[in-house]
């Protein structure tokens, strides 16, 4: 029997890198795509691939290239993502909008291009990477988690129309994982005014960036295998879930919220942050 086919988006670390390593060792064809595509060349298995989530010839060519070798594809792994860290007064409207362009428009133009594939073949896992932040919410994350927020509603309507297709629609929900993305948070500074002073949510920025650089916060984060073992799971599963939560803090930040209410949810990050 032919291996089963996967693209992996966002491949050339954390998560993403994690995740096609996973596959390729599980016995799937795996299709690394990234836009350092130098970095997928030391993932054992997996065959790179140049493409930029928000450029339309690449991610067309992308789809080509895997149907052209294989005839088939089985799971899509729609990774790809960033974090546009900032006070909602402070982040432009055009940054704001790539934001958007990465984490969801991007990732929907790529899913377009793949269920006519999927729907012919009667088959099909496409697994959407959101986050805890899809659930709840932190400071400075505005632009962030309202794009995971969207993807899970995105996700949901997808998984009803593609059910009777055969299609199968998975999200993952990871929480803090040791990887670039949180040192990027951590590095965020607020940029000062037109007339050179400082931003008023410095103080917040300062908190922020502390808690997610200290290092027993860094050391309880959890790896990214531990999201590729999930996905693995969702991939092999005749029945797989809807919705898959793993990583440090995100089941307990989740029952926070639901449980507490937002009053409670707000007073313990606020104690979190120091």
């Amino acid at each position: 029997m032919a291996s089963r086919i996967a693209l992996v988006t966002g491949a050339s670390s954390g998560i993403g890198a994690a995740t096609a390593a996973k596959l390729a060792a599980s016995g799937f064809t795996v299709y690394g795509a990234a836009r350092r595509v130098d970095r997928l060349t030391g993932i054992p298995g997996v065959i790179p691939l140049a493409m930029d989530i928000t450029v339309e010839d690449q991610v067309s060519a992308a789809v080509d290239r895997v149907l052209a070798d294989g005839g088939r594809l089985d799971v899509l792994v729609n990774n790809a993502g960033f974090a546009q860290y900032g006070a909602v007064e402070e982040v432009s409207i055009d940054a704001a909008r790539y934001q958007f362009e990465v984490n969801l428009f991007g990732l929907a133009r790529l899913t377009q291009l793949v269920i006519p594939h999927m729907r012919q073949q009667g088959s099909g896992t496409i697994v959407n990477i959101s986050s805890m932040g899809g659930r709840i919410y932190t400071p400075l994350g505005a632009w962030y988690h309202a794009t995971k927020h969207a993807l899970e509603g995105w996700s949901d309507c997808l998984r009803v129309e593609l059910e009777p297709f055969g299609i199968r629609v998975v999200i993952i929900e990871p929480g803090s994982i040791a990887t670039e993305f949180g040192e990027v948070l951590a590095r965020h500074a607020p940029p000062a005014d037109p007339n050179g002073q400082p931003s008023p949510y410095q103080g917040l920025a300062d908190k922020v960036g502390r808690t997610m650089a200290d290092p027993d916060f860094q050391r309880k984060s959890s790896p990214p295998t531990l999201i590729a073992d999930t996905i693995l799971t969702a991939v092999t599963a005749q029945q797989p879930k809807s919705r898959y939560m793993a990583g440090y803090l995100a089941k307990p930040m989740w029952a926070l919220r639901r449980f507490g209410g937002d009053g409670l949810y707000d007073r313990a990050v606020a104690r979190i942050l120091k």
